[in-house]
């Protein structure tokens, strides 16, 4: 007698029960696989700082600082504790006193406009153009006599028209700071993000194109005597000899952060080719939609060279779009929960930026990292362009 055959019927409930289908879930960014990738190497560099005693601004942060400085082909580099306290650093070490005026874009994190706030400046949030990017035609319409600097934000992975932007700031007599957090390696006619302004800032938040295991961040400039303040600045007011010449913080990129960096530096220029092939073949699928509007695409023109940290795309019909890829397993996000900065109603900054409104309210980012494959994003192209066939 066959038992099984005999004593167990399964019934089609039961068979369901059985056999569950996985839904493919594609996240917008793997956090847990940032370390898993390389585990092996990471643990030998974790070991090798540690047992070395080495914290704080040891070896691995010179170094570094000193590979950092060389990639952008820039004098200085210093590495801080997290993006926004470089970018507060920069503009202290560049002189904005309380009540300058500092003109920046309003599509941008929330930290580019702090910088300006506690350094007692004034963020003054102006227009971006159709490239998401600040419109230099909305900078000269905001200086006044009371503007100082301004902060061009390399958003995306893209730098913007640094040479309209230095026309401007070279007319009116004004500094400029370079927001770079999102553009290590992009470049304009040739020249790297942060390598333009007085002074830039860089981030290294996990996610980022360079990220560690944690906050970190990093200021770079060419004018010496920016580079003595930024010195300064970093690390309780000390000068060279340790000794107090001024006010500083404590803001110093923890060297294990720098060792880690240090290691992914080595494979950089294939983790931004792989971007943009990911851009490539979004641009290759998409392009054709008339509901979408999409970033321009790599090689699109000379001037530019993007390493594509988000790709952020505007579509008709957003908010509907999302729900359909979140329930196909694609995970994507409003970038900065999908406001401007100006209307934080409870920043005071009180601007009416209509195309800038326009432009946010219709935004979002797609998967885009080392991790993705080209079947998910051949996945993803699939399930927008089926969103629209409807």
């Amino acid at each position: 007698m066959n038992i099984i055959n005999s004593n167990l019927k399964l019934k089609t409930e039961d068979v369901r029960t059985l056999v569950i289908k996985k839904r493919r879930v594609i996240p917008f960014f793997d956090y847990t696989e940032v370390f898993s990738s390389t585990e092996e190497e990471l643990v030998e560099i974790f070991q090798n700082v540690l047992r070395r005693g080495a914290f704080i601004q040891q070896s691995d942060l010179s170094e570094f600082e000193e590979n950092l400085a060389k990639f952008l082909g820039v004098k200085y580099a210093f590495g801080v504790a997290n993006c926004t306290d470089g970018m507060i650093i920069a503009m202290r070490a560049i002189g904005i006193k309380p009540g300058d005026e500092v003109i920046f874009p309003s599509h941008t994190f929330v930290a580019s406009a702090a910088s300006i706030h506690f350094t007692g400046g004034t963020p003054v949030p102006v227009e971006c153009g159709p490239d998401h990017l600040i419109d230099t035609a909305a900078i000269e319409k905001a200086i006044t006599s009371k503007t100082k600097a301004i902060l061009p934000v390399q958003l995306n992975g893209r730098t913007c028209d640094m040479e309209a932007i230095q026309k401007i700031a070279d007319k009116h007599g004004l500094r400029i700071v370079e927001d770079s957090a999102q553009a290590l390696g992009s470049k304009f006619k040739n020249r790297s993000a942060g390598s333009f302004g007085d002074a830039a800032a860089f981030s290294f938040y996990p996610a980022k194109t360079l990220g560690c295991f944690g906050d970190g961040g990093a200021v770079v400039t060419n004018d010496e005597e920016v580079a003595k303040n930024i010195f300064m600045l970093r690390d309780h007011g000390r000068d060279d000899y340790g000794e107090i010449v001024g006010w500083g913080l404590n803001s110093r990129l923890d060297n294990l952060q720098a060792a880690i960096l240090n290691f992914k530096f080595s494979h950089y220029k294939k983790a931004i080719d792989y971007r943009r092939s990911v851009a490539r073949l979004y641009n290759e699928q998409l392009k054709d939609l008339p509901d979408v509007v999409l970033p321009p695409a790599p090689d699109a023109d000379t001037d530019h060279f993007d390493i594509y940290q988000n790709y952020e795309i505007e579509a008709n019909s957003r908010d509907e779009l999302r729900e359909h890829l979140d329930q196909s397993g694609v995970k994507t996000i409003l970038q900065w929960g999908g406001s401007a900065v100006h209307q934080f109603e409870k920043l005071g900054l009180c601007h009416k930026l209509p195309n800038t409104e326009k432009m946010i309210a219709r935004s979002f980012l797609l998967p885009i990292n080392t991790m993705i494959t080209d079947d998910d994003v051949n996945y993803i192209c699939k399930k927008i362009r089926e969103f629209y066939s409807h």
